[in-house]
């Protein structure tokens, strides 16, 4: 199964090339890397072109000027130019497990989107992790990752400690409602273009969920593969996060939740749905 792997980035060529290193060794090969770029100045493109030589990645670059967190609007861009039909979303600060797009396409399947998450690092642990450690898999073991600083937490753990058959077991029996996370999400791209993609109008704070909450809208479900598409979130600072931005994103979700809308204005396309 062919895929295209969106990965969202800005400013942070260190941690985008830890999350290449990862999609380097994936057990599923059949994908291409589409980077959107909110804007990274010229060290980013640089790193690109080094690491399509070194891993053999099919890597595109969509970028956009740097006007301000635009998230959803250089998704969008990324969206529009992947060529594969089924999309897998992720962030340029989240480390793939080798199986991670095995997971995903395994359980791709029509009128559904997969919803994961990640098991977020501490800043100690985030910055011991290595290309080495990242090759050799000690990035997703728990006893490397106490050993540089990470505290144990032991629900979150079961994301890197169970495998099959438990992981899918876990997925089934997780009881909160599978919502759409960027860092770690799949759909099939007619389904995201039927939505008009990303609502342009949010910033930082629940962007993801909104889409998927249009997802559903227009019919789709949901289904998790947090214990099956495994990857590590690198911690790092978000000074785009204000309250005033959750605030008005708030008021776009609820929106879209009472309206039971789809479509979004301020998407893709701008104005109402196409007839």
């Amino acid at each position: 199964m062919n895929l295209s792997v969106i990965v969202s980035t800005y400013e942070s060529p260190d941690w985008l090339e830890h999350v290449l290193r990862g999609y380097a060794l994936q057990t599923h090969r059949d994908f291409e890397i589409v980077v959107a770029d909110d804007g990274s100045g010229p060290d980013t493109r640089t790193r690109l072109e080094r690491l399509r030589e070194e891993t053999g990645l099919a890597i595109r670059h969509v970028w956009q000027e740097d006007e301000g967190y635009r998230r959803s609007r250089v998704l969008n861009a990324a969206t529009l130019a992947a060529e594969a039909d089924y999309l897998v979303f992720t962030d340029g600060d989240c480390i793939p497990r080798r199986d991670f797009l095995s997971a995903h396409a395994r359980r791709a399947k029509p009128g559904r989107f997969l919803s994961g998450g990640a098991y977020r690092l501490n800043e100690a642990a985030s910055h011991a992790v290595t290309r080495e450690d990242i090759e050799t898999g000690r990035a997703f073991d728990l006893r490397w990752l106490e050993g540089h600083g990470m505290p144990r937490r032991d629900r979150a753990a079961l994301k890197l400690a169970a495998r099959p058959p438990w992981s899918g077991w876990l997925d089934r029996l997780t009881t909160t409602r599978a919502t759409w996370n960027c860092g770690n999400s799949s759909a099939w791209k007619s389904d995201i273009v039927a939505v008009n993609g990303f609502d342009e109008r949010m910033q930082y704070g629940g962007a993801d969920r909104e889409l998927g909450e249009r997802l559903w809208n227009l019919g789709l479900k949901s289904r998790h593969v947090r214990y099956t598409a495994v990857c590590v979130h690198l911690e790092h600072r978000r000074a785009y996060a204000t309250a005033e931005s959750w605030r008005r994103n708030d008021a776009i979700r609820r929106e879209s939740r009472t309206s039971r809308r789809s479509w979004t204005e301020d998407g893709m396309v701008k104005g109402s749905r196409p007839a």
